[in-house]
């Protein structure tokens, strides 16, 4: 789906000029990629003094930084702490724990520094519970996780309606720390952030080849020449065969919403006063938001059609208002999707398949957070921090299991768990 039909570019600010790279060139760093992960750590490296160069195959954000949700959730999608430490290992259990719950109010210290205008708020993430089952297991975890610091709250029925203006929920966990941002926004001011700090970016000039030579490394862009001493690869769900094996070892999943135009009182009154982020437990999740400006914007998981498109649309549509009562009837203006990428253990991936050569990628849902954390701990690698020394460990690259069924099947497998989240919410 294209970008010209997302809500976030309506209503972001202009980006930077846009330039594309027409001649040869020479730099100390090259990142792949012009999100979140490749903005982060390429704004590091300039103000350490490092000449970097980034590049994006479109234009600036074009990929999931410029198409998710915007929330900011301060937790890794694993259920509990001993899922983490069987992930990472006990070396870096704790440190990968805290850099996790750390992670939102890093990204709102960063806006707050840079001056970067993206609607920034943090006003809470409220996670509904869709059954008594989903209860249990949340309560349970949310006491695991505080003992970490994370400072959950379990929340009942009346305050879960009092804060969302949902309906069918019996209980909530809320995270403080959490909170929203306009993610397109946030996107361009890292942009312009990383320019003023020295960094070139260059949009339309997707790399097309990698080789390395002389102990660094040549890209090809463009049909021109860059060399680097190091490469970082920042591609997440749109990860190409750039890097052996590195497409396959996600599992990359359609997320897509909804958004409407600025609604009456009446109908966006009730919903999230406070200006909490919401989700809930079904396994196919919906996550949504009020905004400033007075719209709703509702999201959950789509698919990609045999043709090449998006479907899952018509499920949001007739989801929204059977959770929000006053959201019936309400125009849709706005509707748009982009990729996720899933690892097997739920957990973002640090790999150096090669001396000078740094990926990392997998954020499982969660990347508006974790993205940046990743983008900034690569740099840190890049400049010369020890693989031991850093919050994630270094994992080989190894393919997602079955992933192709899943991308092929994930239609009929929506369907199936769709039945399956029905069912518990009958049950209560």
């Amino acid at each position: 789906m294209e970008q010209a039909d997302a809500f976030w570019n309506a209503t972001a600010p202009d980006g930077q000029i846009q330039q594309r790279l027409d001649g040869a060139l020479a730099c100390d760093v090259a990142i792949v990629g012009a999100g979140f992960t490749g903005l982060r750590a390429a704004l590091m490296l300039a103000e350490a003094g490092t000449k970097v160069a980034v590049f994006e195959a479109r234009n600036v954000a074009n990929g999931a930084s410029g198409r998710s949700g915007g929330q900011v959730n301060p937790m890794l999608p694993v259920a509990r702490p001993d899922d983490l430490r069987r992930a990472v290992g006990p070396k870096f259990f704790e440190r990968l724990a805290q850099v996790a719950l750390n992670s939102a109010d890093d990204l709102f210290d960063l806006v707050q520094r840079y001056q970067i205008k993206c609607e920034a708020r943090q006003k809470g993430w409220l996670r509904a519970n869709h059954c008594d089952a989903a209860r249990k297991v949340a309560e349970g975890n949310a006491k695991l996780w505080n003992k970490l610091g994370a400072e959950f709250e379990s929340v009942g029925k009346e305050d879960v309606t009092r804060l969302t203006g949902a309906v069918g929920y019996g209980s909530g966990i809320v995270s403080p720390r959490g909170g929203a941002v306009q993610p397109l926004a946030l996107t361009r001011g890292l942009d312009r952030a990383a320019r003023e700090a020295g960094a070139e970016i260059f949009s339309h000039s997707p790399v097309t080849g990698l080789h390395p030579r002389d102990g660094g490394w040549v890209l090809k862009v463009n049909g021109h020449e860059v060399t680097a001493q190091k490469v970082i690869i920042a591609t997440n769900g749109y990860t190409d065969n750039l890097v052996k094996g590195l497409k396959r070892s996600v599992l990359p999943l359609t997320s897509i919403q909804i958004a409407t135009d600025p609604l009456d009182n009446d109908r966006i009154g009730p919903l999230c006063p406070a200006g909490h982020t919401i989700s809930d437990t079904r396994r196919l999740i919906m996550y949504c938001r009020r905004e400033p400006g007075g719209q709703f914007i509702y999201g959950g998981m789509g698919y990609r059609t045999p043709t090449g498109g998006i479907g899952g649309f018509q499920w949001l549509y007739k989801d929204a208002p059977r959770i929000f009562p006053s959201l019936k009837g309400v125009k849709w203006t706005y509707k748009w999707g982009g990729f996720v990428a899933l690892t097997p253990d739920r957990v973002p991936h640090l790999h150096e398949p090669a001396p000078g050569l740094i990926a990392g990628l997998g954020y499982n849902g969660r990347g508006v957070a974790m993205s940046l954390q990743m983008g900034r701990v690569m740099a840190q690698r890049a400049l010369g921090t020890a693989l031991d020394d850093l919050p994630f460990p270094q994992a080989p690259i190894t393919p997602y299991r079955f992933r192709d069924p899943q991308v092929l099947g994930a239609g009929l497998a929506m369907s199936l768990l769709r039945l399956a989240d029905e069912r518990e919410v009958r049950r209560g």
